[in-house]
């Protein structure tokens, strides 16, 4: 039997979607969890860096707020890359399952709403929400600055922050994309959440050692010289890369701590003329992270585009 021609824009009701999954997000109470438990973990690094900064008087002040750590709590941009991969998933796990769970997904889509439109709807409305919730932190964190600093961001510590904030978008997107994934092959929620934490938590704690070991087995280092020992170490970084959690906190680095030249190993005689400890500007910043954002959203995109296949393929019955 011939597949009957969809009439009209497959993007029919996308904004819909949109504006009641966000809504459903909001108000949810993991979401509420979560938004508190950010905001908690926020208000408190934030307070510890500013007791270590406020007798200073150096540049990027404010962009020291989220790198400065005291024993025993990490910095605040620590804590953001385990919470935002978290959120990400709690956003996407049960996206597509927990309608088929529901028996509602025949519903939506005898609308006059596609597949295509449901599927990037949901993705979009996790990723608006993802991005309202870190945005706010962000906003927090600035205020909390001025207050106790007394000295406003200046305009280059404002860009690196906001790129920085887009660049955490991005990197929980990774994630987001990752579990909707989950959530359209698998019809459980709680097996989708559990294989999403599962690959989270093998890219957080093993791939680092599996790239380590990887880079010994693959580029040995037979006499010692230094081409060979650098010739390992790019190899592990490179194997490393794989890793969203690698290009997220290699991306992070360079834009924070503005006197970061280069994120790849090298000899001394490379750093020739360089004048050590001058900040770069943001551009030149922006062109060194540039493959590391290039990965995060492609990574992104590659995983979403994963799962609109998966689904569109899928049989759905009334």
């Amino acid at each position: 039997m011939a597949r009957e021609r969809r009439e009209g824009s497959p993007w029919r009701g996308l904004w819909v979607v949109v504006a009641k999954e966000m809504a459903d997000h909001l108000t949810s109470a993991r979401m509420r969890f979560l938004e508190f438990l950010m905001i908690l973990i926020a208000v408190g690094t934030v307070y510890m860096a500013i007791q270590n900064l406020r007798a200073e008087s150096e540049r990027f002040l404010f962009l020291k707020l989220l790198t400065t750590a005291q024993e025993p709590v990490p910095a605040f941009v620590g804590f953001l890359g385990f919470l935002v991969p978290l959120i990400a998933m709690a956003l996407g796990f049960d996206a597509i399952n927990g309608e088929f769970n529901r028996r509602t997904l025949p519903r939506i889509l005898a609308q006059p709403i596609y597949r295509d439109a449901l599927l990037l709807g949901k993705f979009l409305a996790g990723l608006f929400t993802l991005a309202l919730v870190v945005g706010a932190v962000w906003l927090l964190i600035v205020g909390m600055g001025i207050f106790r600093l007394g000295l406003p961001p200046e305009g280059e510590e404002v860009a690196r922050s906001l790129w920085f904030l887009l660049v955490t978008i991005a990197f929980g997107g990774v994630w987001l994309a990752l579990s909707l994934v989950f959530s359209v092959i698998f019809r459980a929620p709680a097996t989708a959440a559990l294989a999403s934490i599962s690959l989270w938590l093998f890219f957080t704690a093993f791939w680092g050692i599996i790239a380590g070991m990887l880079a010994q087995a693959l580029s040995p280092v037979r006499f010692g010289f230094p081409q060979e020992i650098l010739a390992q170490a790019n190899l592990e970084l490179n194997l490393a890369r794989l890793s969203p959690n690698t290009l997220y906190a290699e991306a992070v680095i360079a834009l924070l701590q503005p006197e970061v030249r280069a994120l790849n190993p090298i000899l001394p005689i490379q750093l020739h003329q360089a004048i050590l400890g001058t900040p770069l500007p943001l551009d030149q910043s922006l062109l060194l992270i540039w493959p590391q954002v290039t990965g995060l959203i492609a990574a992104t995109i590659l995983l979403f585009a994963l799962s609109y296949v998966l689904f569109q393929r899928q049989e759905i019955r009334a």
